[in-house]
């Protein structure tokens, strides 16, 4: 038995070896090429290769937030930097480098200094979510391996940032590209708060019933997890300069990469300046007060809490002599799912009562946008553990009264004393929103003058020019 035992072990570790010589020599063979290609790019006017930096962000023409970071840390290095030429890798082919360009000027006001070279990929369909309606975290993150590849192949940048999470694509090009790696992260792609709601089999929009009320797929989905989480601290570890958009998402990405020297809290840029106009005065008698909610309607938005508890506080009669009261939300449709949402979101305020008293404004201008919050009394938030929360920042900008979810970023960032001022509040869930907002329109309106004002000094921490001084300090170890 024993013979046997060595006669087939022998032979199998003798032909691992092989395979593994085999395939560090062929990595070496690509590296090799990859960086012969490289030296063989074109020089720039004066002789020289310009310095190529390149960020790999497949949505740059989406015109969020993460959208916003991107074309402001662009425009920070363009200022900064003469011999820098800046590189998006994009999916965005139904659009030109121009228009992509203009986008970003019409919707976020920003306006680079020079021309952006643009490397549109043909594989974005690999990192589509609906691509994979099980294991999704995984089948994307091997997705964006290939899609990286592309990008790798059609340009080999000397710096690398990743600038929408996509962390697996960051050893292909410390490797393979040769380049020196960065990553700017809006929210891990998996959390140790996924972890825990699977752990303790809680229900929610990214943990169906099926699995909570099954111990075995329970335990399956937590093994995948945590297999998952090795392999993402593993890939994210490689990163030469890590910088967070929050204190939340920091915890968890130490907790994840175990990165701590060269990971840093950069606050995404909010545009609050384009709030500031906003003319602060106590309220005047009014027939009508609004709360406004201003997301896209996305799943984990939750706005249902918002319904629910708008209807309890209008069934319980907290506001007391107040006039009528609305609830506005605002928000983005990207698809027929998200215009789905919002009708079986009608259905809930029919079953409830209240669809006279709930207004829903979807795609709106942004001047609209600032009609409503210059209206608006209260701004209401209630995501679960929202990594930043631009929207909230936002809200305060407009000198609403924010009430925001007891949780991550709103919680541990923005929400927060400012010179030990109240800046606004939080809850957590349909009872605590009920009574706060009710306590909210108790107030005297001097009162909620001055939380209101508080919160807008208290904004001037995320503007665009704290911005460009943090990432300029974060990513000066690249350049070196």
């Amino acid at each position: 038995c024993f013979r046997l035992l060595c006669s087939l072990l022998l032979p199998a570790l003798f032909l691992s070896g092989v395979l593994c010589v085999c395939l560090v020599l062929l990595l070496c063979g690509v590296r090799l090429w990859i960086q012969r290609k490289k030296r063989l790019s074109s020089a720039g006017r004066d002789g020289k290769r310009p310095l190529l930096v390149a960020f790999f962000h497949p949505y740059c023409n989406a015109g969020g937030g993460g959208e916003r970071v991107l074309w402001c840390a662009i425009r920070t290095l363009q200022k900064k930097y003469r011999n820098v030429t800046c590189v998006v890798y994009t999916g965005d082919r139904d659009a030109t480098g121009e228009e992509i360009v203009e986008g970003a000027f019409r919707r976020f006001n920003i306006k680079l200094i020079h021309p952006v070279k643009f490397v549109f990929l043909e594989k974005r369909f690999l990192v589509e979510a609906s691509l994979y309606p099980h294991f999704t975290l995984l089948g994307q993150s091997l997705g964006s391996v290939f899609l990286g590849w592309e990008a790798l192949l059609k340009c080999v940048p000397d710096i690398y940032i990743d600038s929408m999470g996509y962390a697996f694509t960051i050893p292909l090009f410390k490797y393979l590209g040769g380049c020196r790696v960065g990553c700017y992260v809006h929210y891990p792609t998996i959390s140790t708060d996924m972890l825990s709601v699977v752990r303790n089999q809680d229900t929610r929009f990214n943990n169906a019933a099926f699995i909570t009320s099954s111990p075995v797929f329970s335990k399956l989905k937590l093994v995948y997890y945590y297999f998952f989480a090795f392999m993402y601290g593993l890939v994210g570890s490689c990163s030469d300069v890590v910088m967070v958009n929050s204190s939340w998402t920091l915890n968890h990405i130490l907790s994840l990469w175990k990165a701590g020297a060269c990971t840093s809290v950069v606050y995404p840029p909010c545009d609050v300046q384009a709030f500031l106009d906003i003319p602060l005065e106590v309220e005047k008698s009014t027939s009508e007060y609004s709360i406004v909610s201003v997301s896209q309607f996305r799943p984990e938005k939750d706005h249902p809490l918002q319904i629910r508890a708008f209807a309890k506080l209008l069934k319980e009669k907290r506001v007391g002599q107040q006039p009528s009261l609305k609830l506005i939300l605002i928000g983005g449709c990207r698809n027929q799912k998200d215009e789905e949402r919002v009708n079986k979101l009608k259905c809930l305020c029919e079953e409830l009562g209240v669809s006279d008293d709930v207004v829903f404004r979807i795609n709106i201008p942004f001047e609209e946008l600032k009609r409503h919050l210059a209206e608006a009394t209260i701004g209401l938030h209630t995501m679960w553990n929202e990594h930043f929360g631009i929207g909230v920042v936002e809200c305060m900008a407009a000198g609403t009264i924010i009430l925001a979810h007891n949780s991550g970023g709103p919680k541990l960032d923005i929400v927060v004393r400012h010179e030990g001022h109240v800046t606004g509040f939080l809850a957590e869930d349909e009872d605590s929103y009920a009574e706060t907002m009710a306590y909210i329109f108790s107030l005297p309106p001097e009162k909620r003058l001055e939380i209101r004002e508080n919160a807008r000094r208290s904004v001037h921490r995320f503007s665009d020019q704290h911005f460009e001084d943090a990432f300029l300090s974060s990513v000066e170890p690249l350049f070196k």
